[in-house]
């Protein structure tokens, strides 16, 4: 059997990139910790990558995950916006992959469905199933409890993706 796997979970926005660290030992969620990297909007792009670069740099450093999530991006109507998402979600994966972490993505609707059972919801229901899935979890804001979410739809889904890596 194999022992305690440490799982971070990452919501990409240029503004804002949550985070969210769990371990997982067979079907027991634990929670680590969970956070928010900002950049300032008032800096050009580049810099604004380089802080969130950073920011996640020093956590993966800090807490040693063995695995990473991160959220796939849905396409926005403005493609601006989106070009934009898609750059910070390069950082949410550059980062871990640099550090040696095999990166999973999963759509925002696996991850729903993961934590609260149906593909859509509100944020609400996010919050509420991680408090009844890990009472001791503690997050601020929206960001935060995404990548949690992030981290245990992985959690979820870990096992049957080594399966098929191993048979194909």
């Amino acid at each position: 059997m194999q022992g305690t796997i440490r799982i971070i979970g990452i919501d990409p926005g240029l503004r804002r990139t949550g985070w969210g660290v769990i371990d997982t030992l067979g079907n027991s969620l634990r929670f680590v910790a969970s956070g928010t990297v900002m950049s300032d909007g008032e800096m050009d792009l580049a810099s604004r990558l380089c802080q969130l670069h950073d920011g996640l740099a020093d956590i993966i450093h800090e807490l040693k995950p063995d695995e990473a999530a991160v959220e796939q991006t849905f396409v926005n109507k403005d493609a601006v916006a989106t070009l934009k998402l898609g750059q910070a979600r390069g950082i949410a994966m550059l980062v871990p992959a640099r550090a040696g972490l095999q990166v999973s993505e999963y759509a925002p609707n696996a991850v729903k469905k993961a934590v609260i059972g149906v593909g859509h919801g509100e944020k609400q229901q996010i919050h509420m199933m991680l408090k009844i899935l890990m009472p001791k979890s503690e997050f601020k804001g929206n960001d935060a409890a995404d990548a949690l979410a992030i981290a245990i739809c992985h959690a979820h889904h870990r096992g049957a993706r080594r399966l098929r890596q191993a048979v194909g």
